[in-house]
């Protein structure tokens, strides 16, 4: 009896000490994410204005930040392949990191725009898309104080080195505790689009026409510096509302999705597709405006739009049908961003057309979702 005690006594123990590790484990790992988020959001915040500085046209502007998304996103389908495939989970993941916090402090060092474009490209390589609200909002605050102070868009770039380090630093110190993070991990299923629902696909395109329309915020810092609607010192710290707004917005999202559905992410769209007109033909304070609903905009689709997913793939069909998402989400944002930056060197007008006409155009496919029996 005595013996069967202990024996309990030391399963507890072991049990305790794994949650222990697990939890150290996920917060390292959120440490990682935090100092990430600082040293890419708040060079974003700024990429648009550096590549005008260079001389990049807005065509140049749109391709380049479409291009960097759609890599990011076939970049976490590739790479999770590798790593599923080799078993090199930290080889790969520090790597990923270091590409991504290294390319933004090099970008004060580049004097034309090619090599700015190829270093943004590599930075979106290694984007997180979950990003925490309090890092997404410091690091552009931390630009606009460099700014605010007349610093440049290189020393910008160059001080967020700090957290690029931090990131590479923690992620070096997590590798070293936990050498074989990958017996924490669930076994994920093949992709496969057997089994996949006819409101699945009707949601994708009503996604895709969503993502098409989006400008990306690169586009609009260069319409703030070029138009001078808004100071360089200010851009960043709209980039910052706007995720505030995205932080916000999700949290009411999410809870009223969960009550009423689909009609949530109609909403959404409606009062995002205003923020063309309002950012593009704006004062500084409509701008400011377009920009807050613009962060309302993103916060759907952070959320919202992502998780509504779930509920339309078989339970064994889940990773296979968000595959399959985010790939046809990262082309249409990518085709969209680089016709938007063509429609901009083109006119305007054109532009807050397009912007709102393919948003507004899920609409009609978005209520046939809601209709479908699944919802």
């Amino acid at each position: 009896m005595g013996t069967q005690h202990k024996s309990l006594n030391g399963q507890d123990q072991r049990k305790s000490g794994t949650k222990r590790s697990v939890m150290l484990f996920i917060v390292l790992l959120g440490v990682v994410s935090l100092f990430a988020d600082m040293t890419h959001e708040g060079a974003r915040s700024i990429y648009g204005p550096f590549l005008a500085l260079l001389g990049a046209s807005a065509t140049i502007v749109g391709i380049v930040a479409g291009l960097g998304e759609l890599v990011g996103y076939a970049l976490r389908i590739v790479s999770g392949y590798i790593t599923d495939k080799t078993g090199k989970y930290w080889t790969i993941t520090i790597i990923g990191y270091v590409i991504n916090m290294l390319a933004v402090p090099l970008l004060a060092l580049a004097g034309r725009w090619e090599v700015a474009a190829f270093l943004i490209i590599a930075e979106r390589m290694g984007k997180a898309i979950r990003n925490p609200v309090r890092d997404a909002m410091l690091g552009p605050l931390i630009v606009a104080a460099v700014l605010y102070f007349k610093g440049t868009y290189q020393t910008g770039f160059a001080f967020l080195l700090i957290p690029a380090l931090l990131t590479i630093g923690v992620l070096l110190f997590s590798r070293f505790l936990y050498p074989h993070p990958r017996d924490l991990e669930a076994t994920t299923p093949e992709l496969e689009t057997k089994g996949l629902t006819r409101v699945y696909w009707i949601y994708l395109a009503a996604m895709a026409l969503i993502a098409a329309g989006y400008a990306d915020f690169p586009i609009i810092a260069y319409h703030f510096q070029k138009t001078s609607v808004v100071p360089g010192n200010w851009v960043p710290i709209f980039y910052s509302v706007a995720m505030g707004s995205a932080a916000i917005a999700a949290l009411i999202f999410g809870r009223l999705f969960d009550r009423k559905g689909i009609p949530v992410v109609i909403i959404a769209v409606l009062l995002s597709s205003v923020f063309a007109p309002l950012v593009f033909l704006g004062g500084f304070y409509l701008s400011l405006a377009g920009m807050a609903l613009w962060g309302v905009g993103m916060g759907a689709h952070e959320s919202v739009m992502r998780a509504a997913v779930a509920g339309m793939a078989p339970r064994d069909r889940r990773a296979s049908a968000y595959g399959i998402f985010n790939t046809g989400y990262g082309v249409f944002w990518f085709l969209g961003s680089a016709l938007i930056g063509v429609l901009y060197d083109f006119s305007i007008p054109f532009l807050i057309i397009f912007s709102m006409a393919a948003q507004l155009a899920s609409v009609p496919l978005l209520l046939m979702v809601k209709r479908s029996p699944i919802q």
